[in-house]
């Protein structure tokens, strides 16, 4: 889980938006990209972030693992 410390400093990569805890991503709804949350650690590399539908579609789960 997300610190919500670390949750309040961290910004999206793309448009330094403000990002938002849902389930197993990190979400910016201005650039509709879903940041994946792998071990407790959040990927914020802008190739591995998913579009909002498909995190949607997979109600912000996935399986990934670092």
């Amino acid at each position: 889980m997300i610190d919500k410390e670390l949750l309040d400093i961290l910004a999206c990569p793309k448009c330094k938006g403000d990002l938002e805890l849902k389930e197993m991503f990190l979400v910016c709804y201005n650039c509709k990209l879903a940041f994946p949350i792998l071990d407790d650690v959040p990927d914020l590399l802008l190739e591995d972030a998913w579009k909002l539908e498909d995190a949607e579609k997979n109600n912000f789960k996935h399986q990934l693992h670092l």
